[in-house]
């Protein structure tokens, strides 16, 4: 599947199946045009696509309709625009026109830098070429915070994932009772950790390893997932349900894994 956020056309691409499937089987291409503001003989050539890849069909001259494959398409895609969405609301809007972002080499006023999410962080290089930039309104150093304007383009979110590893809870044995190397292994992809109970942070605490977050871990993951940033979360097996509520409900992908030792 094409995913949206890596290029223009893939959210034109986007919107103009929204409008098919809106208004099937009467598709008026002049009005999806108009809505999405590209050109009549755009939209065309995108249906012609959209037909060719399988995601509508045509029953005649100017109707259409969306296929299985297409609202599965919608559906999936779908996800990846509300994370951009709401990163748009949270991280540009509030900030009118600039963002602040990390320099990952000197960068001088004026010049003209790509930008790019890495471990749930926004950095801009010079040389590092990605689908967004703009321009840097200050001198910064390699590492320091810079703020950038005259944004263009669209920024890669990476689809995040967030691994459940169950524990017991003490009355079952707690930290004692569970499968430590597979912990161990778990931990080791993945770049932000959350803990949830003591069990867990104490499981944590025996590999060596210290939670990025313990309280409020089920939101936290979320913004991190928002951000393009993967989890594990290590949790008492009691509060397990309302974390798979909360993932469930943003639509995010999860595996459950039970550390638990028979």
């Amino acid at each position: 599947m094409i995913k949206i956020l890596q290029t223009k056309s893939g959210v034109t691409k986007f919107q103009v199946l929204i409008e098919v499937a809106a208004h099937q089987p009467n598709v008026r291409q002049k009005e999806i045009a108009a809505k999405i503001g590209i050109t009549p003989q755009a939209v065309s050539e995108y249906i012609k696509e959209l037909v060719n890849d399988g995601l509508i069909v045509t029953e005649g001259r100017v109707r259409y309709r969306i296929t299985k494959e297409g609202v599965e398409w919608v559906l999936e895609n779908a996800t990846e625009m509300k994370q951009y969405a709401r990163f748009v609301m949270e991280d540009i809007i509030s900030h009118v026109s600039t963002w602040t972002a990390i320099a990952k080499e000197d960068v001088k006023e004026g010049e003209q830098v790509y930008l790019k999410m890495e471990r749930g962080l926004l950095y801009v290089s010079s040389t590092e070429k990605t689908g967004a930039s703009g321009s840097v309104i200050s001198d910064a150093s390699a590492g320091e915070d810079v703020g950038v304007t005259s944004l263009r383009g669209l920024i890669d979110l990476e689809n995040a994932t967030v691994t459940i590893c169950k524990v017991p809870r003490i009355e079952r044995g707690g930290s004692r009772k569970i499968d430590i190397e597979r912990l161990r292994s778990l931990t080791s992809s993945k770049p932000y950790i959350a803990a949830i109970g003591v069990e867990a942070l104490i499981a944590l605490r025996k590999i060596g390893i210290t939670p990025n977050v313990m309280f409020g871990s089920n939101e936290s993951v979320i913004e991190a997932a928002y951000h393009g940033l993967s989890s594990l979360v290590v949790s008492v097996d009691e509060q397990v349900p309302s974390l798979l509520n909360r993932l469930e409900t943003e639509n995010l992908e999860y595996e459950l894994v039970d550390l638990t030792l028979e």
